[in-house]
C-alpha cells in the first residue's frame, strides 16, 4: 500500500486495500479517509447504490468490532453523504478509466475529510440525530 497521499500504481494495490478491509487485516493507522473513499468507490462500481451502502455499514461493523474500536463511532450521515459524493464523482468521472485512476483521481478531489463542513455545521454533524440516521445539510444543499 502507497505512503498517505502517494498515488496507488495499479489496480490490484487498491483491490488490496479492499481484501484488506474486507478480512480486517486493514491496521487501524491504515484506514483513513482516503482508504473509506476507496472501499466506497469499489461498491459502488459494481453494486447497486443501496447495496453498496449496506455492504460498507456491515464491512465497518466488522471492521470495528475486530480492532476492539467503540462502535458507536459510526456515523450515518457522514458515511451517506460521502457514498453520495463517490457516485457523484463516478458519474462524472468514471467512463474509460482504471480502478486506480478513479482511487487517485477522487482521493485528489475529495481528499479532505472536512469539505463535509462545506454542507454540514459542527453542531449539527456533531448530533446524535445525525450520527444514528441520515440528515439533510443545513448549510446548504448537496451540490453534487
Amino acid at each position: 500500500m502507497p505512503q498517505p497521499n502517494e498515488p496507488y500504481s495499479n489496480d490490484e494495490e487498491v483491490l488490496g486495500v479492499v481484501r484488506s478491509f474486507e478480512s480486517c487485516e486493514l491496521p487501524p493507522a491504515d484506514f483513513n479517509h482516503r482508504e473509506h473513499l476507496l472501499v466506497a468507490l469499489c461498491y459502488l462500481l459494481r453494486l447497486s447504490d443501496a447495496e453498496a451502502l449496506a455492504r460498507l455499514r456491515s464491512g465497518i461493523g466488522r471492521y470495528v468490532a475486530a480492532h476492539g474500536i467503540n462502535p458507536s463511532l459510526y456515523h450515518e450521515t457522514i458515511t451517506v453523504f460521502w457514498m453520495r459524493r463517490v457516485r457523484a464523482y463516478l458519474v462524472r468521472e468514471g467512463a474509460g478509466r482504471g480502478l486506480a485512476d478513479l482511487v487517485n483521481g477522487l482521493a485528489a478531489e475529495s481528499g479532505s475529510s472536512r469539505l463535509i463542513f462545506d454542507y454540514y455545521s459542527r453542531e449539527l454533524i456533531d448530533s446524535e440525530r445525525a450520527r444514528r440516521e441520515w440528515v439533510e445539510p443545513d448549510l446548504g444543499p448537496l451540490d453534487f
